[in-house]
């Protein structure tokens, strides 16, 4: 079985994560997407608004389930699920330097684990959690985040930021 694993902080999941999801479900016969826990990072959503979101956006996909992670290499929580494969996105040139030498300390420590590059379309590219969210704020900011987060998700935002004017 050809298990992979797909993770990130997905605060909030965007239309670029789903597109990740979607093509991992795709290539390999079981996706672990998994919520990875930074205690460091400051998070707009708790892990289980998050997870709850993931899993309303992927309703319907098979092949694919939801997981938290914390305080371990991502890696070894890989090895940890039975996943053979990483699968990460690769949007800007800084984004392959940073994965690329992850891919190297992740094969330092377990060789039998392989990183697998996907390059998102054009339309996702630019899209992350921390774009979607530096857009909150000013006058119409709803309707420009709508085109990058699933309705469902797109509600979850204006719930909490305020409504739409």
């Amino acid at each position: 079985m050809k298990r992979a694993v797909y993770a990130g902080s997905f605060d909030p999941v965007t239309n670029g994560h789903l597109w990740m999801i979607r093509e991992a479900v795709e290539l390999f016969d079981e996706v672990v997407v998994a919520i990875g826990v930074n205690p460091e990072k400051h998070c707009t959503f708790s892990v289980e608004e998050r997870a709850e979101m993931l899993r309303e956006v992927t309703q319907g996909l098979g092949k694919m389930r939801v997981e938290v992670f914390e305080n371990q290499f991502l890696v070894n929580y890989a090895q940890s699920v039975g996943a053979n494969y990483i699968v990460r996105g690769i949007r800007t040139a800084s984004d392959y330097e940073y994965e690329r030498t992850m891919r190297y300390i992740n094969s330092d420590l377990h060789p039998d684990i392989t990183t697998v590059f996907l390059l998102p379309p054009r339309e996702y590219a630019e899209v992350s959690s921390t774009m979607v969210k530096g857009l909150v704020g000013p006058n119409g900011w709803e309707k420009v985040i709508r085109q990058y987060v699933a309705e469902s998700v797109y509600r979850k935002l204006v719930a909490l930021y305020g409504t739409e004017g």
